[in-house]
This record gives structure tokens, sequence and C-alpha cells, in this order.
């Protein structure tokens, strides 16, 4: 199992994620309630527009328009109107136990939190960079495939043994396949490549990631899951 030296670069929070609406949703969502013509509105409107919009609506129709627009595909009418009324008073992005589904439901109560001046629960992201250099540039290609259960593996050494990550998936950590890692690690980009090290820049929920601000450079060990292996034989 290749060894790798772990080194945190930089740490911050984040309120909103950057990728996470764009003008495009802004006008969907306005369409959705009725809004004429939102394509006229100025591009620099469109964000405010939304939002004025949105708070028109009494908060938990609100939720429930905009986890439609997000979740019309995995969730059933019945539900989107029970999460709608949930969204309002719990962190959907940490307690509801489709991972899966996390970052979207991020995404909405961020929205909806910046419409109503706070009446859903404040949002926390974490995103931080972390250098990883091998002792071996063919031991990098763990990455390459599917690189959030490798690079979790990798992080999780830097928190505390009682973190959430080690009493939640000690076993998935420790074992061959860790399907859960991509909904826990919501964006990863690569970055500062070299033949010996690469830069990741990670955005992820500070309910699974907030210690790792504390974490000093360190060696560890890490692994491909046993699915993405097979699949590039």
């Amino acid at each position: 199992m290749p060894n790798f030296t772990v080194e945190r670069l930089s740490f911050q929070h984040l309120a909103a994620l950057p990728t996470a609406w764009d003008n495009a949703d802004y006008k969907a969502l306005l369409a959705k309630m009725d809004y004429d013509n939102p394509e006229e509105i100025a591009p620099a409107e469109l964000k405010a527009m939304c939002q004025m919009s949105l708070t028109d609506l009494e908060p938990a129709d609100a939720a429930k328009l905009v986890l439609d627009y997000l979740f019309a595909d995995e969730l059933k009418e019945g539900q989107i109107d029970q999460l709608a009324h949930q969204l309002q008073t719990e962190k959907l992005w940490e307690e509801n136990p489709r991972l899966e589904l996390h970052e979207g439901f991020f995404n909405a109560t961020q929205l909806l939190y910046e419409a109503y001046n706070g009446k859903f629960p404040h949002p926390q992201a974490v995103e931080f960079k972390v250098k990883v250099t091998a002792a071996d540039a063919a031991d990098l290609a763990v990455f390459d495939d599917s690189p959030a259960a490798p690079l979790l593996r990798l992080l999780a050494p830097g928190l505390s043994d009682s973190a959430l990550l080690h009493r939640l998936f000690g076993d998935q950590l420790a074992g061959t396949t860790f399907a859960e890692a991509p909904a826990i690690l919501w964006q990863i980009t690569p970055s500062d490549k070299t033949a010996t090290s690469v830069v990741f820049d990670v955005i992820s929920s500070d309910y699974w990631l907030e210690d790792f601000k504390y974490a000093d450079t360190y060696e560890a060990p890490t692994h491909v899951d046993a699915a993405t292996a097979e699949a590039a034989e």
C-alpha cells in the first residue's frame, strides 16, 4: 500500500458553494414561480429577483419549490413535502440518511437562508487545499479514476480518533469499498501536479472535516476501492 506525505496548505469556511447556482438556475426557478419573462431581467439582478420572489411564498412552499427543482428525479412528491418542512429547522445536509443528496440540501438551504434573512438553518461548508506527495510517481495513480475514497482515507489520519468520520465509517476507511466517499467530499479539484505530488482543492461540509483545520503535516497510506481497481483492469 503506497504511503504519502499529506500537507494542509489552507483552510477556510464557505457560506455558499462557488458553483451552486447560476443565472440559468435563477431563471428556471422564476419560471416555476410563474414570473413573466425572466429572460428579460438583467443578469446582475437575477439572483436578487429570484430570492425576492421566493420570499413572496410561505417558507415551506419556497422550500418545496427549490427542492422540487433540485430533486424532481430523485424524490417523490410526498418526500419533497416532508423535507420542505424539515428544511426550515434541520440541517438536512448533515442529518438526512441519504448522503448523496447532502450537497443539494446544502445548496437549497443556502439559497433560502439568504432569501429569508436567516429563517432557515445557517449553512457552513469548508474548503481547503491539501498537498499530497508520493515517494514514487506511479503511486499517484490511485487518484486517477475515483479520487474521493483514496483521498478521504488520506485525510482521515489528520482528524482525531474520535472524529465523526472515524466513528461512522471506520470500516470503510480501512476496507476495500467506500461508496459514500463522493457524497462526503462534495468537490475535488486537482491542481499544481508534478511528477510526485498533486494539490487537491476540497469542498465538504464542516460536519465531516471541520477539524482538518488543525491537521499538521503527516504521512499516511491509502488505496483505491476494489470496484475502481477492477474497472481499471
